[in-house]
């Protein structure tokens, strides 16, 4: 799989001094990680945040789950060929480059983004990577093309062993924050219930 959404990043393991190309490298040595995630979102005319949580699952060679456990079920399926979202138990929305295309374009972009292609990265956002030392990093991402520079305004990224913060700042003046923890690399390969979920229909 070449690419990925934006919430499958950076979640692969390294020791010492990080550069951006050995980031590129460890992402596809990992064929599946698992993690937990936290996801509050701070919208300006809301008086509380919006948080929720649940598991995602990144395959190399299959895609993106996304798996809202609270506050309600939800789940997002992301794969080279469609995007599957279903609410709380109500039918799945199915998302292809033919019924969406443009919307499939950018999930697909934000996708190959995320893998942290330096190629892509420089050609599409300005770049602020740095090692943070004892193991840390931090990536800020601020985008210089269409349609990105009209939903976002940065992306901030940090970690240390792993991705464990995202943060999502768009035009609006709103701001995504995800908090990925329990990472965990094995089994790795998609055990049976997995592999069932990425082949439904």
């Amino acid at each position: 799989m070449k690419g990925w959404l934006l919430l499958a990043l950076l979640v692969s393991p390294w020791v010492g001094a990080v550069t951006l190309d050995e980031l590129q490298q460890r992402f596809t040595e990992q064929p599946v990680v698992r993690a937990h995630f936290e996801q509050t979102r701070t919208i300006k005319d809301l008086p509380q945040p919006l948080r929720s949580q649940g598991e995602m699952l990144i395959a190399r060679d299959d895609g993106l789950l996304w798996d809202q456990k609270a506050p309600f079920p939800m789940t997002l399926l992301l794969d080279d060929k469609r995007m599957v979202q279903a609410i709380n138990g109500q039918p799945p929305q199915t998302i292809t480059a033919d019924n969406n295309p443009q919307m499939f374009q950018f999930n697909h972009l934000l996708r190959a983004l995320f893998q942290a292609d330096r190629s892509v990265l420089e050609e599409n956002f300005r770049i602020d990577f740095k090692d943070l030392g004892a193991g840390r990093w931090s990536l800020v991402l601020t985008p210089i093309t269409t349609p990105l520079d009209k939903i976002f305004a940065t992306m901030n990224l940090g970690g240390a062993t792993y991705l464990e913060s995202i943060q999502l700042n768009d035009k609006q003046g709103d701001r995504t924050d995800i908090v990925l923890s329990r990472h965990q690399l094995t089994p790795a390969s998609l055990t049976h219930d997995e592999r069932q979920r990425f082949a439904a229909p």
